[in-house]
C-alpha cells in the first residue's frame, strides 16, 4: 500500500470522502461539542452561587473552574472575589479557609461548616 500525500497517509472511506459529507459532519461535530462545553460551563455557574450547595462545595467549583486553591491568607484580595463570584459573606468564606487550614494541621476540635441557609 502507497503513501497518500492527499490523507497524510490515513484511510479513509472512498464513500463518504467523496460526497464531501465528512467535512460537513466533522464541522457539526465541533459545533455540538462546543455547546454542550458552553452547556456545562453554565450549569457550573449556576451551581457555584447555588443556595442549595454549601460554601464549601461552591468554593471547591469556583476553585475548579478557575484553576486555582483558595488563598490561605485572610486578607488576600481574592477571597473578596471568590466570595463576590460564589454568593458567599467575607465571613463564610473565611470559616472555610480556618476550617481548612484546621484540617491540614491536625486539630480535633474544628467542627464542620454548618451551612445556616438549611435551617428553618
Amino acid at each position: 500500500m502507497a503513501f497518500d500525500p492527499e490523507t497524510d497517509g490515513r484511510h479513509l472511506d472512498p464513500a463518504a470522502a467523496s460526497s464531501g459529507n465528512w467535512m460537513t459532519d466533522h464541522r457539526a461535530r465541533i459545533a455540538l461539542e462546543e455547546s454542550e462545553r458552553l452547556k456545562r460551563k453554565q450549569e457550573e455557574l449556576l451551581e457555584q452561587t447555588s443556595a442549595r450547595r454549601t460554601p464549601a462545595e461552591r468554593i471547591r467549583l469556583w476553585e475548579r473552574r478557575h484553576g486555582l486553591k483558595l488563598p490561605r491568607d485572610a486578607h488576600h484580595r481574592l477571597i473578596g472575589i471568590v466570595a463576590h463570584q460564589t454568593d458567599l459573606a467575607l465571613d463564610q468564606v473565611r470559616e472555610e479557609q480556618q476550617r481548612r487550614s484546621a484540617r491540614l494541621s491536625g486539630d480535633a476540635t474544628v467542627v464542620p461548616a454548618a451551612d445556616l441557609s438549611r435551617v428553618t
